[in-house]
């Protein structure tokens, strides 16, 4: 299968280590992809509130795109990109007439939008696409002896209709799924499905940072030597926050390592950490790094 691929704003910019490290972990696994270059962001959900038919319009203006590269699948890694795309996707599907509309505004570039695409995000590639025995295969460090916390976030989770969950069950405990063919074991903890702080940010900061120190704090009292999210905005606040949140909530230093989901795979497949962009984060990797000291695959020790 060969994807359209999506990287999204955030990997772009804010987070340029998820692209790298996605693209080494795509190498690896011999995905076949091409990247849409002339897509614009999907408005992140905050566009949509204020007009959700020009929000709805970008999105299918990229799948219209998609579609004119005679691909069927376009591939994210940003979890709010997935739920973003996902619920226009639905609405012009399930409405021929608002989906005319909509093309309409795409006429002038020779665009149109014809219903076949789907979304999916890298996470779930892995399960339903790649499949675990294929990707354990290109891991060469078995991270046994770290303990991994989920953090799903808000979109790759809700609304659960429109992000196929009745056709793919598995998709709910996707993460948990992964961290553990790394040989990882999972640190459960109440959070993993809940908003991150973000969206509410710049309008209650207090809050937000109190999600972000609530989140953290509860994996880490857990066990957790790292949490891993497939969003990218919720690594910008649990990771850039967190010093600041776990301050001010717990009176501790917060120094919970936030990972990339394909960071994490990374470490597996043997990647260098540089490569890999761990150098970049807020909250310092290398005291996971040295825990790790992952053992070869294979090899007895």
């Amino acid at each position: 299968m060969k994807y359209a691929f999506y990287p999204g704003c955030v990997a772009r910019g804010g987070t340029p280590e998820l692209f790298d490290s996605a693209v080494a972990v795509m190498k690896r696994l011999g995905i076949e992809w091409t990247e849409i270059k002339k897509a614009a962001c999907t408005g992140a959900g905050v566009l949509q509130e204020r007009d959700l038919k020009l929000g709805d319009s970008l999105n299918v203006r990229t799948f219209a795109l998609a579609e004119q590269m005679g691909l069927s699948t376009i591939l994210v890694i940003c979890s709010t990109c997935q739920g973003v795309m996902s619920q226009a996707n639905a609405r012009v599907k399930s409405d021929p007439e608002y989906l005319k509309e909509i093309n309409a505004y795409l006429k002038d570039e020779g665009l149109e939008y014809k219903g076949t695409v789907q979304v999916k995000h890298l996470l779930w590639a892995l399960i339903e696409d790649i499949g675990m025995d294929r990707l354990k295969q290109t891991f060469k460090h078995e991270l046994a002896g770290l303990n991994i916390a989920p953090f799903y976030g808000c979109y790759i989770v809700r609304p659960s209709d429109v992000l196929g969950f009745g056709e793919h069950p598995q998709r709910q405990t996707s993460l948990e799924t992964v961290i553990t063919a790394t040989g990882a074991r999972v640190v459960d903890f109440a959070g993993k499905n809940k908003c991150c702080g973000l969206p509410i940010l710049y309008i209650n900061q207090q809050n937000a940072l109190r999600m972000v120190s609530d989140h953290t704090g509860a994996a880490q009292d857990n066990g957790a030597d790292a949490m891993v999210t497939p969003c990218p905005l919720c690594h910008l606040n649990l990771d850039g926050y967190q010093p600041k949140a776990r301050r001010q909530n717990r009176g501790d230093k917060g120094n919970l390592p936030i990972l990339h989901l394909p960071q994490l795979l990374g470490l597996a497949m043997g990647i260098a950490p540089k490569e890999l962009g761990l150098q970049h984060h807020m909250v310092k990797t290398s005291g996971l790094l040295r825990k790790a000291a992952p053992k070869a695959v294979g090899v007895p020790q």
